[in-house]
Parts: structure tokens; sequence; C-alpha cells
């Protein structure tokens, strides 16, 4: 599941140059705290929350299936579901994830708001990274800012990115998260904390990695996964990632699926 299709390919000097400059342009936008009433109080004011997520076809880079589910709030029962077959033409790049993934994202939405405006997802969790990235611009952050959402990244791997290690000292501070809802913030090199690592439950000693997309503060990000999460990975995502799994069974039976994700 963690590994990616294919190995990550070379980009010319010309296009990656394109791709950061787009990353610094959309960067300039990025908000970083609460922007919605909702956000004070989640019990009160947030109905729906969006889940989105990408799986491939294993060994085949190229078709996948681009999920987006939106789940009730606090219940968590799926209302909305949507998947469709993707062929994928961006190159797979680390640090460039969303120029591969984040076109095929938009286009679940905007059927979703053609089908049921009302249904629209008040907060999108990305199974992906925000600022928690080399250049603190991911994918949830990129998502985010093109939609107009707040958004929040959850990976399932640390992003090993400015000075941040999954290394002895990383694996006894997880050892250290006693219960769901125990965290730990992740300090880079710069001394920016890009995220926090989240046992989301009881039941799981791995945490996630919780960092933020975009209009919200990464203490309502926390809380609002540690509230979504039944299991390890929180409802909307687990719940996008069995629905495109699903569907890749049904349209590629001979073949099992899987997932990128940096």
């Amino acid at each position: 599941m963690e590994t990616a299709p294919a190995e990550p390919t070379d980009i010319s000097d010309e296009l990656r140059s394109e791709w950061e400059g787009e990353q610094d342009k959309l960067k300039t936008k990025l908000v970083l705290e609460n922007c919605e009433p909702w956000q004070s109080k989640l019990e009160e004011g947030l109905q729906y929350v969006g889940g989105v997520d990408l799986s491939f076809v294993k060994g085949d880079d190229v078709n996948a299936c681009s999920s987006l589910v939106v789940t009730s709030y606090p219940d968590l029962k799926v209302v909305y579901e949507d998947c469709c077959h993707i062929q994928l033409t961006a190159p797979y790049i680390p640090g460039f994830l969303a120029f591969r993934e984040v076109p095929f994202l938009v286009e679940s939405f905007e059927r979703l708001k053609k089908k049921n405006p009302e249904l629209m997802p008040q907060v999108v969790l990305v199974d992906g990274n925000g600022i928690l990235h080399p250049k603190e611009f991911g994918l949830a952050c990129h998502l985010g800012i093109i939609l107009d959402i707040p958004t929040v990244g959850v990976a399932k791997k640390l992003f090993q990115v400015d000075g941040l290690e999954k290394n002895a000292e990383h694996a006894d501070k997880v050892k250290q998260l006693a219960k769901g809802g125990d965290t730990f913030p992740l300090i880079g090199a710069s001394g920016r904390i890009l995220g926090k690592a989240l046992r989301s439950s009881d039941n799981t000693e791995n945490p996630v990695y919780v960092s933020i997309g975009h209009k919200i503060s990464l203490e309502t990000a926390v809380c609002l996964v540690h509230q979504c999460c039944k299991y390890r990975i929180p409802e909307p995502i687990r719940q996008a990632d069995i629905k495109s799994r699903e569907y890749l069974r049904r349209l590629f039976p001979e073949q099992n699926s899987q997932d990128e994700k940096t």
C-alpha cells in the first residue's frame, strides 16, 4: 500500500523550474490559520468532511482511480462517493505529487458540485502532506488553494524533510504516545513546526503525520483528524481508499491495487 507504482522519474530542468515556479506562486496564497466559524467548535458547525485518495493498478503507473468521499460529521457516515478511472500523464516526482494528482481530484469536486452541491465538504482530508514538504507546499496545500477550501494533510509515512528523520529518537517519541489523541510536534532543523505525529486511536501504535494544508490551524487539524478516526486512518480517507480499491478490482480483476504518497 505504501509502495509507489513506479520509481521516481527524472524530469528536465525546464519542467522542474516551471513546477517550482507554480508552487512558489500558489504558496503566496497559503493561509495557515483558522478562517471558518465552524473551526472554533467542530461539534456545532461542521457537517461534512471530505476525503480524497488515488489508488493504482499494481505495476502500472498510468492506470489509477481517483476517489472522493464525503462523510457526515460527527457520525462519519458516507453520504457521497465518486470514483473515476484515470490515466496519469505527469511523471511521479517526490515533492511534486500535486502536479500528477490535483487535476483529477479537482475534477472530482467539479462533479460533486454538479450532482450534489449541498454535500460540498467544509474541509478535506488529503492522503498526503501539507506543509510537511521540502517547499512547505505539498499536495494538501496545492489542492486547498485550487479549491479555496480548508484542507489537512494526513500521511502514513514521515516525509523526511528539514532535518526530520525516522531514527531512534523518533521511534522513542512514537513509543511515548500512550493513547489515542497523543501527539508530538514535528520540528524541523529550521525551528519550524511542520506538523504533528498523532496516535489516532487506542488500537493502533503507528501514528499518522498531520500537517496544515490550507485555511486551518495545526491544533484544529489534529483535533479534526483524531475525531474522524475509528481506526488508524481517518474515516473519510479510509473510505476513499476502500472505494477506489473496490473500483479498480472490478475494472482490472486480474490486478491488485496500491497507492503512492510522498
